[in-house]
């Protein structure tokens, strides 16, 4: 459709930047219902007989295809522009809702994880990336913090639906009927708010410029920071690339597996104390978790902006696994330790998904940042795989050996504690991206443009 068109969304002379981050909020905070994901496990394992591993399959799916579509599709969002990108990624995940509504009625899991995880998942994948390069391009002077700002929505995105989750199955019912009435509402509502971003977003002219420049000096004081330009497919062949790679992996990964299990963990850890975790206060712990994320995402990528990003994942991998050790020490002796600890892990575990756009555009500079973004977040479909598989096939190992309470998550704890650590070292690998694999200028007289790949690069 021609009003998809890349070249229908340039922004006219004095339109506000500003007008960017809300677009993209817009999207991002729909997608980010799948943080919430926590809440039905327990009512599709009671309405459908799954055990806890098998109710994570719709999440770990669609973490999957949010990795492969954004990787696959990354160049085409480039090329064709966030306004398409934003529209096919309300098209599916409204649409994988609404299947997924139709698993749940008839009774079939797999048409479920079809839904909510192959379809939806594709949704998550392009919508994700879909405001990325734009927002560089909007902020090159702070883009840790533009990228904040929109990715803090995926975020938050639970925070909006765990409660709201909770109170439809609440009045439609947890069996079968009312899990499908909810995910049947659910899908018509996202489908709307999405719409918004739709219309919203712009691109920037060729010849447009910030109001504000970064400061001088700035990439004198982070040796990381280029000023070249480095396409999707050069990217790959650099050490830098999967580095960085491995370094979103293992943060995701020991974020995640709290994340998706955060509701039944919470509440097994603290079985057998005084005071037992209810049903609604386990859900208020996932929407607190996701408060955590959403503010890491804004707080520490903005912080990036003035420490480095390579420093800033120094705190989240190292200040990380102290967190889990301290979760795994203290036990279920107390309870405000451990949501403070997990509120930590959850801000660092947001942060790095923020911060990890500016870390590029730091390390390939601009031009098809984007692409390279969908390509990174391979990473995250294996972590979305790694993390709830590690966390669950531990606990079900453990309640099937008889064990209870905090014995069924140290050994995963620990797990985590070790991948932190190799995230830690990848990171300290990260060095300068050799000019071998920067792209030739711009061309005199074409500065406001980014540079013209070679013929079948980066394509």
């Amino acid at each position: 459709m021609r009003a998809l068109a890349r070249s229908r969304t340039v922004a006219p002379p004095g339109w506000s930047r500003w007008l960017v981050p809300p677009a993209a909020l817009s999207i991002h905070l729909a997608i980010g219902q799948a943080y919430a994901w926590s809440v039905f496990k327990p009512p599709l394992e009671s309405a459908l007989h799954l055990s806890g591993t098998a109710s994570a399959l719709p999440f770990q799916v669609a973490i999957v295809m949010l990795g492969l579509s954004a990787a696959f599709g990354g160049t085409l969002v480039e090329r064709r522009g966030p306004r398409w990108a934003m529209c096919v990624s309300t098209a599916c995940f409204a649409a994988g809702f609404l299947v997924a509504a139709l698993g749940a009625a008839t009774g079939l899991f797999w048409v479920v994880v079809l839904g909510y995880g192959f379809l939806g998942g594709i949704g998550l994948g392009i919508g994700y990336i879909s405001p990325v390069s734009t927002l560089i391009k909007w902020f090159p002077d702070r883009p840790g913090m533009a990228t904040g700002i929109a990715i803090m929505g995926f975020g938050g995105g639970a925070l909006i639906a765990s409660p709201w989750s909770t109170g439809l199955l609440g009045s439609l019912g947890s069996d079968t009927s009312g899990i499908a009435r909810t995910f049947l509402v659910m899908g018509l509502v996202y489908a709307v708010f999405m719409t918004l971003g739709v219309l919203l977003v712009r691109v920037p002219a060729d010849d447009w410029r910030p109001p504000a420049e970064a400061p001088a000096g700035a990439c004198a004081a982070r040796p990381l920071v280029t000023t070249a330009q480095v396409s999707a497919r050069s990217a790959l062949r650099t050490p830098q690339f999967w580095c960085l790679w491995v370094v979103l992996c293992m943060n995701v990964t020991a974020g995640i597996g709290i994340l998706e299990k955060a509701a039944p963990m919470l509440a097994d850890f603290f079985a057998h104390t005084a005071a037992p975790v209810s049903a609604p206060a386990a859900a208020g712990f996932v929407g607190m978790l996701s408060l955590a994320n959403m503010l890491g995402r804004i707080g520490w990528s903005a912080a990036s902006d003035l420490v480095g990003r390579k420093n800033v994942y120094r705190l989240y991998l190292g200040a990380g696994a102290l967190m889990y050790l301290l979760i795994a020490l203290a036990g279920d002796a107390s309870k405000p330790l451990f949501i403070a600890c997990a509120m930590v892990i959850l801000s660092f575990y947001g942060g790095g998904f923020a911060t990890v756009p500016a870390y590029l555009k730091d390390l390939f500079g601009s031009y098809q940042v984007g692409a390279i973004h969908g390509r990174l977040l391979t990473a995250w479909s294996t972590a979305g795989v790694l993390g709830p598989l590690i966390v669950n096939a531990v606990a079900d190992a453990g309640k099937s050996a008889g064990r209870s309470g905090p014995d069924l998550y140290t050994t995963s704890l620990f797990i985590m504690i070790g991948l932190l650590a190799v995230g830690f070292a990848a990171n300290e690998l990260i060095r300068p991206v050799h000019p071998r694999h920067h792209q030739p200028p711009a061309p005199e007289g074409q500065l406001g443009k980014e540079p013209t790949a070679p013929k079948g690069v980066g394509q």
